[in-house]
């Protein structure tokens, strides 16, 4: 039996999940359902809602379309979850995806969601994990982008109940579909989060064509496919080795502020170190010790207008923790301009990278940061950040994380109701009741997205 063989007849098979799992996807898909709302609040969500409206009213297929933009609008948040070891951000496709295809398998039950969330999250950080995500990211191969098409036929393919060989071919098929990146076009005009969105929309082709007997190579995993157009030979160890025995879900993170996760750690310890009693003013340098992997895509400065430069700039993660750290809570997170304290802090810090920090990497991303201030040096190293699975979210967390990031969409009193009403339906199975929620959040949004929907 080939991995997409082994793979197929997991998705096919995956039943009701023990209650301790259940509970952390209803987590999962809440704080997922926070970043799909957030990610419609911002200038590009705003874009999309309007492309999503005009495709809609032009007769294209709804289910697409729908499916098509509601992942982009929760992955483009940067608050959605993240798998470290895959460097896959799963619940921004997964949780959008299934709760939208629900419309293509009018016979699901609420049991049959949740299956298909936990295969989708399985299918996409197994991917990942065996293309070794975190290191071809680097080279230009986004994990999440590729990876997209294959989670989603795998959620449809549960969701429609196919048989595991059906289920293989749609999977094979989807890997077919998936393209390796988008390149770096970071304007605000931006087309990244719409191909992503149209990623997902490749996994929805790919499963109803195998639904109608399409086939495709189930062995493209062990062939020469992989190493002779993308110079990589998969693990399929890491896609097949103890399927079903343990979740990939419990390895995904939680994201507790809007940034790029690689400059989260050094951030963390800088704010550890403000708490245990440096004050930021009395800080006069800061250098800040990370991945040697991640140091090109974070050691940089801003620029006024490109948010993708603010989400990834260590100096302006730091800096924005140290004195303005309610900016980190902004999903815009592209001001016009830096304020001066944001920007007087950033030319203290200092990035560099060190080998040391390697130790089990990419399941842990360490970082150093040592500090000088009037009062002497400190150093910290951070391990783990909040959200992560040694120190994961409870409910109660996800659910201030929600209010946080929704409350400034929808206004506080409307989140509350939102997280509240999600939280019970979701816990029940409801998820119809979820969908009219996020329906109806529409006419809280700004005049500009009037037209659209969520």
């Amino acid at each position: 039996m080939s991995a997409l063989e082994e793979l197929g007849r997991f998705v096919a098979q995956i039943g009701t999940p023990a209650p301790d799992l259940r509970r952390r996807a209803e987590l999962h898909i809440i704080d997922s359902i926070g970043a799909w709302i957030a990610g419609a609040a911002t200038s590009e969500g705003r874009a999309l809602l309007h492309y999503h409206s005009t495709m809609r009213a032009g007769g294209h297929s709804p289910v697409a379309v729908d499916l098509g933009t509601h992942c982009a609008l929760a992955r483009l948040s940067e608050i959605d979850d993240i798998d470290l070891p895959s460097m896959t951000t799963p619940g921004g496709i997964i949780v959008p995806g299934a709760l939208t295809l629900m419309a293509a398998a009018p016979g699901a039950t609420g049991d049959d969601v949740i299956a298909a969330i936990l295969a989708g999250y399985e299918v996409m950080a197994r991917v990942g994990r065996a293309l070794d995500g975190p290191a071809i990211l680097y080279r230009g191969i986004w994990p999440t982008y590729f990876t997209a098409p294959i989670g989603i036929a795998a959620v449809l393919s549960r969701l429609l109940k196919l048989d595991p060989p059906t289920t293989a071919n749609a999977l094979a098929l989807a890997l077919t579909f998936a393209a390796p990146g988008v390149g770096h076009h970071n304007a605000p005009t931006t087309a990244r989060w719409l191909a992503v969105g149209n990623a997902a929309r490749n996994g929805l082709a790919a499963a109803l064509a195998a639904q109608q007997g399409f086939t495709a190579d189930v062995k493209l995993i062990e062939g020469s496919f992989f190493p002779g157009i993308y110079g990589v030979t998969p693990d399929i160890a890491a896609l097949t080795g103890g399927l079903g025995e343990v979740s990939a879900l419990n390895d995904v993170s939680f994201k507790p502020w809007c940034a790029a996760r690689q400059t989260m750690a050094a951030t963390q310890a800088l704010k550890d170190i403000i708490a245990s009693g440096i004050t930021a003013n009395d800080i006069t340098e800061v250098e800040a010790s990370v991945l040697p992997p991640h140091v090109k895509m974070i050691d940089h400065g801003v620029v006024a207008g490109d948010r993708a430069s603010h989400l990834t700039s260590l100096p302006y993660c730091m800096a924005v923790a140290a004195v303005a750290p309610e900016l980190a809570f902004d999903v815009q997170q592209s001001p016009p301009d830096l304020p001066p304290a944001v920007r007087a802090f950033m030319g203290k810090i200092k990035v560099k990278a060190d080998e040391s920090l390697l130790a089990d990497y990419p399941r842990r991303w360490r970082a150093r940061v040592r500090v000088v201030s009037g009062t002497g040096r400190r150093e910290w190293l951070t391990t783990h950040v909040p959200g992560d699975p040694v120190a994961p979210f409870d409910r109660a967390r996800v659910q201030a994380k929600f209010l946080r990031f929704v409350g400034a969409a929808l206004g506080v009193e409307k989140a509350e109701e939102l997280v509240k009403v999600c939280s019970e339906a979701v816990a029940s199975g409801r998820f119809a009741t979820v969908m009219s929620e996020i329906e109806a959040a529409r006419s809280h949004l700004s005049p500009q997205t009037e037209s659209s929907r969520l």
